[in-house]
């Protein structure tokens, strides 16, 4: 049987498109529309210990973190290594373009609330967390940071909620656990 080599180079094309393809649908459907977060969450709310939460809590902030945009996906990268270098100006500069330019990406919302966070201006936080929490009701991280920030205004009634809400969707984050705790004492009267 003779094979025409002339569908060889073709086939490889298809192939190719056929990868691209698949490939683009995945990166597609990144972030908090990615159709995996479903069963890590599921997954997370019966996690038995921190230990066995923590490796499901890994997943789904690499999810969340991951755009279908790549220039969104370098600001990130770079907004993500300021932060870590303390260079606040320079990170909220890079987020700003960020949600700019993907203002349907909670992370974006959510790592620009904690630099408005770290640099003390929570009105601006508490404003990028309700972005993040409309774009992802389940973000347990911007949860979380409600909750500082609250504690931060002397809100400890608005804080305690916030916490709450934030283990009602991973029941076993170590900070939310002893803050409510801390709270619950506090605003029972007792000594902390």
């Amino acid at each position: 049987m003779r094979t025409d080599l002339t569908l060889i180079p073709m086939a490889r094309a298809l192939i190719g498109l056929l990868f691209a393809f698949v490939v683009g649908f995945a990166v597609a459907s990144a972030g908090q529309e990615d159709p995996r977060l479903g069963g890590l969450f599921d997954r997370l709310k019966v996690a038995n210990s921190v230990a066995e939460a923590e490796p499901i809590e890994a997943e789904i902030w690499h999810l969340w973190s991951q755009s279908d945009v790549e220039e969104v996906n370098l600001l990130m990268g770079l907004g993500v290594t300021a932060m870590s270098r303390r260079d606040y100006r320079t990170a909220l500069s890079l987020f700003d373009q960020m949600v700019g330019i993907a203002p349907s990406f909670s992370e974006g919302w959510n790592k620009r609330a904690t630099i408005h966070y770290l640099m003390g201006d929570f009105e601006h936080s508490l404003a990028d967390v309700d972005r993040t929490l409309a774009l992802e009701p389940r973000h347990f991280g911007a949860l979380s940071g409600m909750g500082l920030i609250y504690m931060a205004q002397g809100k400890p009634e608005k804080a305690l909620h916030a916490f709450e809400r934030a283990l009602a969707v991973n029941p076993n984050m170590p900070g939310p656990l002893h803050y409510t705790e801390e709270l619950r004492r506090k605003l029972e009267g007792e000594p902390i």
